[in-house]
């Protein structure tokens, strides 16, 4: 399966070969690059990528939409995941919004 250039996916924190990805905060390192500071002056995620766990492992939500927004920010969560031999679900629902977590 191929993941199309508009698909939610989830990237876990487990490699291909099973092994647990490291450091532990690789999520919020990874959802950490794509927020920003609100008018609050407190860093939020992207309404499009969050970290969240998957059947137990810590795990990286990415919305498809992302990829209307702004496609190199797509690509490079995609290429993350990819370069670093993650393992991908694929072709989910977009994910709500008001689900995301805020950074601590």
């Amino acid at each position: 399966m191929t993941t199309t250039s508009h698909s939610s996916f989830i990237i876990v924190g487990l490699t291909i070969a099973g092994k647990r990805f490291r450091p532990s905060d690789w999520a919020e390192r990874l959802c950490g690059v794509l927020s920003a500071f609100g008018a609050e002056k407190k860093m939020r995620y992207s309404p499009y990528v969050g970290p969240r766990t998957y059947k137990g492992e810590k795990a990286v939500f990415v919305d498809g939409r992302l990829y209307e927004v702004e496609p190199m920010a797509y690509r490079f969560v995609l290429h993350f995941a990819q370069d670093n031999d993650l393992q991908l679900i694929q072709d989910l629902a977009p994910v709500a919004a008001s689900s995301q977590r805020k950074p601590a």
